[in-house]
């Protein structure tokens, strides 16, 4: 079979309710480098223990942007996308927690922006009651916002490491954001040099409608849970239109359609090969974000089964064309805001 114009993307979900040694998250992200996936994702979120979320997530778990911060010096390409819950969160450490995941993978970083909508999971903060999901998603948007910002806080050659002068940086590469949101306000600049990747890319899942609007300003990738590839298909198409009136170039945005997976037999793994490429023909989704029922097992039939078939067929690449996560999904390096407008130094 020919091979397709519009290149195929793959991810998978390494998810492990229960699982606190660090040996089954490296393994996991192994197998999917292996298979040359683009990145792999761990969900998080606010549930107290002994519950779960409101998507039914298992309450007890790792911090998802940490484990990944020490499963990633144990690899060479595979990216790695976090789940980050923006309430209850402070801006700026989010920023920088994320910045220094792009530092240590080298720049291969993502974080997938999410919100805490229950009133359980405010409670463990004790900060401020809940609110509505639309709000929450406004204010999400503004810490995308924000991140990015101080992400160029810093220009690429700030660090100066003179050692005759003893000067480490110059400050006149270093810019205050000033910027003020409707529940916050962050001066800046970050305390962390500007990542590898400019900005590490930004995840929103859009299955429901309040995340849209944050997804068609701000994100990068975009997850849509669908039954079949036409709903997959109008979600896609209704926020690149919104990305279109927000002024960016809707062919910037990688729409993955988000599957579930769980495969027992050989059988199985060429099934889904076929799903993925009737999808794909049928303009469902620029890619695939695959949530293994159990990742061990099914994430080896993905990599052993439905690879090699999806590469037969000349739909997935057989190698990394990069080293970084912007790379892998065709994005360039965002262009430094304060240093192309000369914007106040810090």
């Amino acid at each position: 079979m020919p091979a397709l114009a519009r290149p195929l993307h793959l991810a998978a979900a390494i998810d492990g309710p229960g699982q606190y040694e660090a040996s089954y998250y490296v393994e996991l992200a192994r197998l999917a480098e292996r298979g040359t996936l683009d990145f792999v994702t761990l969900d998080d979120g606010f549930a107290a223990p002994g519950r779960t979320s409101r998507r039914g997530r298992a309450a007890g778990r790792l911090d998802a942007l940490a484990v990944l911060a020490r499963v990633a010096p144990a690899t060479e390409r595979i990216g790695f996308v976090p789940t980050v819950t923006t309430t209850h969160t402070e801006p700026f450490h989010v920023s920088t927690s994320v910045a220094t995941l792009d530092w240590v993978s080298r720049g291969r970083a993502g974080w997938t922006v999410d919100v805490s909508t229950t009133e359980a999971e405010a409670r463990l903060f004790g900060r401020r009651p809940v609110a509505p999901a639309g709000a929450l998603w406004r204010e999400a948007g503004e810490v995308a916002d924000v991140a990015a910002r101080l992400w160029d806080s810093w220009e690429d050659d700030a660090e100066i490491r003179d050692v005759p002068t003893g000067r480490f940086i110059d400050r006149d590469k270093l810019h205050y954001v000033d910027f003020q949101g409707a529940t916050f306000a962050v001066r800046g600049p970050s305390i962390v040099p500007r990542p590898p990747q400019g900005h590490p890319v930004t995840a929103v899942d859009v299955t429901a409608e309040p995340p849209r609007e944050a997804a068609a300003r701000y994100a990068d990738v975009a997850f849509v849970r669908a039954a079949d590839p036409g709903s997959a298909r109008a979600v896609g198409e209704e926020l690149r239109e919104r990305a279109r009136e927000f002024g960016r170039n809707p062919a910037r945005l990688t729409v993955l359609a988000s599957l579930p997976v769980e495969l027992h037999t050989t059988a199985d793994a060429v099934e889904l090969a076929d799903r993925i490429g009737d999808w794909h023909a049928a303009g469902a989704a620029d890619g695939f974000h695959l949530r293994p029922a159990d990742a061990p097992r099914d994430l080896a039939r993905v990599v052993d089964g439905t690879v090699p078939v999806l590469q037969h067929r000349g739909l997935l690449r057989r190698f990394y064309p990069g080293t970084t996560l912007r790379d892998h999904l065709g994005l360039t390096r965002p262009v430094n805001r304060y240093a192309r407008t000369g914007g106040t130094a810090a």
